[in-house]
């Protein structure tokens, strides 16, 4: 009989550890999750500001340097996804004025008549400068800032 008692005792005292015990686990799992879905979130618009960029960089290479208006279609491409600025920027905050163009003409230095081993090409940089990213879940994942998102492509001579 003593033996039911203490299987009763301690049968009384285990019923809210699961509970308890799943509220332990329950903030970091919350965490991860947040944290996850965060990093994602940053990860999709970078790789969205790459496209875009990597885009506009076609844009220009397919037309001659020190077009003015090519340019502008370019930086709209870069923002918006069309070369009319038409509709929403592709990722929030971001601006045609955070889109630097550098060509032949407007940096010749560096972008005019580069020598290779086949001869000589003519480069087109299009980067976004200082896009910064807000994190809807700043306690888990912080507001950062993607410094510098550039591609070079071979352009026109």
């Amino acid at each position: 009989m003593s033996n039911m008692k203490t299987r009763t005792f301690i049968h009384s005292c285990q019923r809210g550890v699961a509970a308890v015990e799943f509220a332990l686990l329950l903030t970091p799992l919350i965490l991860m999750i947040f944290g996850t879905t965060e990093l994602g979130r940053a990860i999709y618009s970078y790789n969205t500001l790459d496209k875009t960029v990597r885009d506009a960089s076609r844009h220009l290479s397919q037309h001659g340097p020190g077009d003015a208006i090519i340019a502008a279609e370019a930086r709209c491409l870069a923002v918006h996804g069309t070369t009319d600025c038409s509709g929403s920027p592709l990722a929030p905050g971001l601006t045609t004025a955070m889109v630097t163009i550098c060509d032949a003409s407007l940096c010749p230095i560096t972008h005019a008549n580069q020598l290779t081993g086949l001869g000589s090409i003519n480069l087109v940089t299009v980067s976004i400068q200082n896009y910064a990213f807000d994190s809807v879940v700043e306690f888990v994942i912080p507001d950062m800032t993607f410094n510098n998102i550039s591609t070079t492509l071979r352009a026109q001579l």
